[in-house]
């Protein structure tokens, strides 16, 4: 018997290479190299495999239309989408485990089963499992089908046979096609399905939704071109310690990135929450020294958030700089500045800094206000409680402006907060803003 070629394919970039080593030469990645069957040419893939014969035409000839979205019922899912989903749309959804992916996508699927038929395909849990959580979430629905399969040949089949408003893969790296000689969760078997899977549902018009795993490092398992093929991709948030989850855009081709929704985690699923901004200063202490009120964007959606400094004097000879919620280099800058701009000794000094909830800030808006509540935790004075503050701080000192402004001030009046103006530099923020 002929003996089968095989190679080592990075599982993290997708690198080939006829020999085994334990880093990737590509992308550094260390043990990412998994043995393949290499095979140089597929004659027949499968029947939903159809020719076109279409011919370039030009633009103007091209009937245009505006999208058809529909909308899932729960609002602040609909204005991420932007606006609803775009039928024959694929989306990914990715989120650490446990953080309630398939929840949600069972919520979502159970609110379309009232409109038409709805596939759930469950490739890791038995229709069991899927019908206890059904039960609890009170998502018992007639048009919602479970299928629990993992061959995605198996799939296409009863998805022709169905037609269903809305197919539910869970999850990506757990489906195959075996015309490919590799493992489930291989780069070739999860950018194989995806393009399988969105080749079907843009040629049958089906909503599709695709819950894709996450690695150590916190970005989506798989090769890159998972998000390039998709249409949108959607991260879900959040400390499994707390009770909300953050619903984040990260690519949509039919609305803004960027966008964010907040949702609670209850006995019955993700509810929604209308107001983030009060959801998240509610416990927020009042006059305490180190807690600053941040006025900040998430795509085009303003939210208040709790940015919190301690600062105590350092044990060892280094000092430590610890960030959760900001970048750490962005605040190893930021202390620099205000060592060097306030005369403040914070090289003997420990400096912790929390955005409040587990939400990442990554806009320079935060650099005032991270900078504030350092000034205001060394001098043990409390930031004026009535203030809510933004702003991008460069190397000298200096405040800068930031997008969206007027967006910020009116939901920071809306919840009570005063948006403090003037402050052109560091320096004046134990005079203007410390109490």
């Amino acid at each position: 018997m002929r003996k089968k070629k095989t190679v080592y394919v990075c599982q993290k970039c997708g690198y080939r290479t006829p020999k085994w080593a334990g880093r990737c030469p590509e992308c550094g990645e260390w043990g990412s190299l998994v043995e393949e069957v290499e095979k140089k040419e597929v004659k027949h893939r499968s029947s939903w495999v159809t020719s076109s014969a279409t011919s370039p035409v030009p633009v103007t000839e091209i009937e245009s239309s505006t999208e058809n979205r529909e909308r899932t019922g729960i609002t602040e899912f609909d204005r991420v989408l932007g606006g609803g989903v775009v039928k024959g749309s694929v989306s990914l959804i990715s989120g650490e485990p446990g953080i309630g992916k398939s929840t949600f996508l069972l919520q979502i699927a159970s609110l379309f089963a009232e409109k038409g038929k709805v596939l759930y395909v469950t490739a890791e849990e038995s229709p069991q499992q899927v019908a206890l959580r059904a039960n609890r979430l009170g998502a018992l629905k007639e048009n919602l089908l479970i299928y629990s399969e993992n061959n995605l040949e198996e799939i296409a089949q009863q998805v022709e046979r169905i037609n269903p408003i809305l197919a539910v893969y869970d999850s990506i790296q757990t489906l195959y096609l075996p015309y490919i000689e590799s493992a489930a969760g291989s780069v070739s078997q999860v950018r194989e399905c995806a393009a399988f899977i969105t080749n079907l549902s843009k040629r049958r018009g089906i909503t599709s939704f695709i819950v894709g795993h996450v690695t150590k490092e916190g970005t989506i398992a798989g090769p890159k071109v998972l998000e390039h093929i998709v249409d949108a991709v959607f991260q879900f948030e959040g400390d499994r310690g707390y009770n909300f989850r953050i619903f984040r855009s990260i690519k949509n081709r039919f609305g803004s990135t960027g966008e964010l929704a907040v949702f609670e985690m209850t006995e019955t699923g993700l509810k929604e929450v209308p107001n983030p901004s009060q959801f998240f200063l509610e416990e927020r202490p009042k006059e305490k020294a180190g807690s600053v009120v941040f006025a900040g964007i998430e795509g085009s959606r303003p939210l208040l958030l709790e940015v919190q400094a301690l600062v105590t004097r350092a044990v060892f000879t280094t000092p430590q700089r610890r960030a959760k919620g900001i970048n750490a280099n962005r605040l190893s800058i930021i202390v620099a500045t205000v060592e060097k701009e306030l005369g403040i000794p914070l090289r003997n000094f420990d400096v912790f800094v929390n955005v409040v909830g587990g939400v990442k800030v990554d806009e320079p808006a935060v650099d005032l206000p991270v900078a504030a509540a350092i000034v205001s935790s060394y001098f043990d004075r409390p930031i004026k409680p009535e203030f809510a503050l933004f702003g991008e701080i460069g190397l000298t000192g200096e405040v800068r402006r930031v997008r969206l402004e007027e967006l910020r001030e009116k939901e920071a009046r809306k919840n009570g907060f005063e948006v403090v103006k003037g402050i052109k530099h560091i320096s004046e923020i134990p005079e203007k803003l410390l109490v």
